[in-house]
Formats: C-alpha cells, structure tokens, sequence
C-alpha cells in the first residue's frame, strides 16, 4: 500500500505534494557549499513543520521536492518560510550572493505546487465501510453516491 497514513486523534490523512521554486533570474547559484547549506536549511525547516521530504533535489537554479505534510499546513506557509529562511541565512552566510542579489531577493517570486498521491475507489470505500459500521447503531446512514 506504499508509506503508511499519518494518524491524529481525529485524522487520518496522507498529503503529499511535489514543491518548485528557483533563483531569481535563474542564476545557477545553487553550488557547493551554498548548494549543500540550502539542501541543510529546507531539510532543518522541514523537521521543525513535521514534513517528511519523499525525495527532494537542489540543483544549480532551483529546488524540487515533494513532501508529505501534516493537515494543519497550508502549502503556501511552508513554500514561504523554506524561501524567506533559506534566502536570509544564504545571503547572511555567503556575502558574494549579497552583491549578486542587491535587493535581498534571493528567490524568483512565486512557486510551483502539485498534488500527487494515489487513492484507490478501494481505499475509499473501505475507510467509509469502516466508519458506518463503526459509528451507526443502527442501518440508518445517509449513503451519498
């Protein structure tokens, strides 16, 4: 069935997205140390959000990775703090991309955001079954299809 379903008290749910953004103007800046130092920060980010990276690449002008994430984050949230933290602490860490970047953006404006993910008719089904025989007394459940 692939990676298990992250439970809460009341959940169940597996988010998972695919996540791009890149450099502003597309400056394959993204080598070496500021490479590995980027790779390090949206890792760090990532732990504090309780995110799970299912794969993840930074190449020279941008970041790709998809994620699996809690339900209390909005996609939009987290693209911007991995943006705004990695873009501060580069330029803090590496004063050449200071004078490259002049105006402090780092990042091109905006992202790319996918879901992805596979649910089965199957899965579905099963989880509404569970549910109705679980929480009904009797057989009185109001069936949408």
């Amino acid at each position: 069935m692939g990676k298990p379903m992250r439970k809460g008290s009341h959940t169940t749910t597996r988010l998972t997205c695919h996540i791009v953004w890149v450099t502003k103007y597309r400056y394959h800046v993204l080598k070496g140390d500021i490479q590995r130092r980027c790779r390090e920060l949206v890792i760090q980010i990532c732990d504090v959000e309780e995110v799970e990276i299912l794969k993840g690449v930074v190449s020279k002008d941008h970041v790709h990775i998809h994620i699996e994430y809690p339900p209390r984050i909005s996609i939009s949230q987290l693209v911007k703090r991995m943006k705004g933290r990695t873009s501060r602490l580069l330029q803090k860490e590496f004063p050449k991309l200071k004078k490259r970047y002049w105006g402090r953006h780092f990042w091109a404006t905006g992202y790319g955001a996918w879901s992805t993910g596979n649910i089965t008719d199957e899965m579905v089904q099963a989880y509404l079954e569970h549910h109705r025989s679980k929480e009904s007394d009797d057989d009185s459940d109001f069936i949408l299809e």
